[in-house]
């Protein structure tokens, strides 16, 4: 047993390595993903061990079986700790990794991004984001699939099950290099406690969004979705951000992009947080501006920001109902309600009962599951009704798709609508249904991102510039409906580089609809071609357009009864990977969680060729068009007009169009 004296490319091509490494100690200094509840019989058990032996020689077989019982035992699954590279993990440029192919090679930059310990939540345990968002469930997947990538060539194409490298497949230049699936279960096995089973047993993993498709960013993605969010939040109220207060929750997860995109729109943010750890990280970090430990000085605090009409974010250190209620006792108007913490994992930590410690909720987590979900449950109850004061004192209160009122209303909660209609049944909407789905979506306008390959930060700054300079040529001749949208990006991106948002890869994100995304693509491709940029890797947040089936947040603003189904984001994928895709992905779960959603994502690699060239127009206009194309069949009046819009511009596209019904029809019959 040897520590590694291999270089970073051979411990890349190395795989499983021949010599056990040595066991490597529990790391305290970083955060860890909490222990996970004992869900396997014995018998099960033993079937997670031999599941996790098979990737080891015999040889070996003795001595992990024990080490891999007791991780079983001590955290609730097998992470393989002794297989952590011992090297820096880090996007490094394209140019360093050791691969026959270009675009496999930028595969591995972005999943060694995805597990950077600064963009990743619980880094040893290889979960990027959301409590239990996954790039893969062991170490000995991740050193698999990084050197099948390192030696495959652009006629293979490398299959993924739920972070395990299925292998290499024989294929051709055109295919995608990489094809992902994680958590694809029969429906009937898809109920959280089925996760909490099937990745205990090592088969399968909730791949998040876009941590198991290797696109995360970082927090610059969800600051600008954030940013985009409350500001048109405020603009449907008819408020000003400056001196109004934005009230939420959950720094983790979601890297506190809530603070950040409140400093950005202007406003006064309190965010609540549980865990002391991450709350210090977000301070240093300067994603807030001041750390409360004290309610009295929280209150205070605010009245003066509100008074002055500061633009500050404040982290409060402690439960978010707290908050609420001490605001209501104290006549404190919150403006813009909302919540993000990881409710879509509500029993595995991503949402802490009010009223015990940080570390008693952990220990109770694991040692006791169905006090621990009691306890959640009555704090969602309490979390609702301190929300329901404020709303009666005129707070906009919306739900942030992280399955708030769904989990509330299973708890009991008083969250249902007294008037329920067809994908109106709470009291409050998903911020898509009122804010992001009308005011985005329809229009085919989402989270659009790219990586600099180089990692250097000269060459994001020339895509900041290109990006804006194609956005104000296409905002001359835009239609009135999108006009709003097209200035919110130019001013994001005139001062993306003042905000420092870069945390990991030299990457950028911005809304874009179809053209927009082409438009931009082809003009980094030219510039990849002149030799003034190096490789470019396009992307976007599975939050899209078209790339997510979600009743509760993507989807939520479809009112035909559709949207239940997950035809769009099945055929989303299935498109991207004929049309010219680097890598595709599909997963069950996401941002609102197991069995709630269905969802989908792309990796493209831009080289400055042809090839790239139409590859990128085909494809990113059935990315975005599929998703317009059946937001119109929905009747959104919105993406009727886009489809026809995007009609008039290509010959081939031909969709089924709407016929509107009068309500006065439904009087005769």
């Amino acid at each position: 047993m040897q520590t590694s004296t291999l270089s970073f490319k051979d411990q890349i091509l190395e795989g499983i390595p021949e010599t056990l490494p040595i066991e490597k100690p529990y790391d305290t200094s970083i955060n860890h993903a909490p222990k996970r509840k004992s869900v396997l019989s014995e018998e099960e058990e033993e079937l997670a061990l031999r599941n996790a032996l098979r990737y080891f020689d015999k040889k070996h077989h003795k001595v992990l079986i024990k080490e891999f019982q007791n991780e079983l035992k001590t955290y609730g699954r097998i992470y393989m700790y002794r297989f952590r590279p011992d090297y820096k993990m880090y996007a490094r440029p394209i140019d360093e990794y050791p691969a026959k192919s270009k675009q496999a090679a930028a595969i591995i930059l972005m999943i060694q991004n995805n597990l950077d310990y600064a963009v990743a939540q619980h880094p040893h345990e290889l979960i990027t984001y959301g409590g239990n968002g996954a790039v893969f469930s062991n170490w000995a997947q991740y050193r698999l699939t990084v050197k099948y990538l390192a030696e495959m060539n652009d006629d293979q194409t490398l299959v993924m099950y739920s972070g395990h490298p299925m292998g290499l497949f024989p294929s051709h230049k055109e295919a995608p290099r990489v094809v992902v699936t994680n958590g694809m279960m029969i429906p009937n096995y898809s109920k959280p406690d089925d996760w909490e089973k099937f990745n205990a047993l090592g088969v399968t993993q909730y791949g998040q969004m876009t941590a198991g498709s290797y696109m995360y960013i970082g927090p610059q993605g969800i600051v600008h979705g954030t940013t985009i969010t409350v500001l048109n939040g405020f603009r449907k109220i008819k408020k000003e951000p400056k001196g109004s207060l934005f009230v939420t929750s959950g720094l983790g997860g979601m890297s506190g992009a809530q603070p950040k995109a409140g400093n950005i729109a202007g406003c006064i943010t309190v965010c609540a947080e549980v865990n002391p750890k991450i709350a210090q990280v977000r301070l240093d970090q300067g994603w807030i501006d001041e750390k409360i430990t004290d309610l009295n000085e929280l209150v205070s605090r605010v009245i003066k920001a509100k008074t002055e009409k500061e633009t500050i974010s404040l982290a409060y250190l402690g439960n978010i109902v707290d908050v609420w209620e001490k605001f209501d006792e104290a006549n404190i108007l919150i403006d813009l309600g909302s919540d993000q913490t990881s409710l879509h994992n509500p029993w595995a930590g991503g949402y802490y009962p009010v009223g015990i410690s940080f570390e008693d909720a952990n220990q109770m987590m694991a040692s006791n599951p169905e006090l621990f979900k009691q306890k959640v449950q009555e704090t969602l109850r309490r979390h609702a009704k301190a929300i329901n004061k404020h709303t009666a004192k005129g707070t906009y209160f919306f739900d942030y798709g992280n399955a708030f009122l769904l989990e509330a209303s299973r708890s009991g909660a008083d969250i249902m609508s007294e008037s329920p209609t067809i994908g109106r049944e709470f009291k409050y909407p998903s911020y898509v249904q009122d804010i992001m789905g009308p005011m985005c979506f329809d229009y085919g306008f989402g989270p659009f991102r790219w990586v600099c390959a180089s990692g250097n930060p000269l060459d994001l700054a020339k895509t900041d510039k290109i990006a804006c300079e194609v956005l104000e040529s296409i905002m001359k001749n835009s239609p009135k409906e999108i006009q709003q949208q097209m200035a919110d990006n130019i001013q994001w991106i005139e001062g993306a580089q003042d905000n420092n948002l870069v945390v990991g890869s030299q990457a950028r994100i911005l809304y874009a609809d179809a053209e927009g995304r082409a438009k931009i693509a082809e003009a980094f491709n030219k510039a990849i071609q002149k030799g003034d940029l190096g490789y470019i890797i396009l992307g976007r947040d599975h939050h899209d357009v078209s790339g997510t089936d979600s009743p509760y947040r993507e989807t939520s603003n479809i009112y035909d009864g559709s949207r239940f189904t997950a035809d769009m984001a099945i055929q989303n994928v299935i498109g991207d990977s004929f049309r010219g895709a680097t890598w595709v992905s599909i997963h069950n779960g996401g941002g609102v969680g197991w069995g709630e959603v269905v969802n989908g994502g792309f990796g493209m690699v831009l080289d400055g060729s042809k090839e790239a060239s139409k590859r990128l127009k085909q494809m990113l206009f059935w990315d975005v068009n599929n998703g317009i194309a059946r937001r119109s069949w929905a009747r959104n009046d919105g993406a009727i007009f886009a489809i026809k819009r995007a009609m008039a511009k290509e010959p081939n596209l031909k969709i089924t169009l709407p016929n509107s019904v009068d309500d006065a029809i439904f009087n005769e019959v």
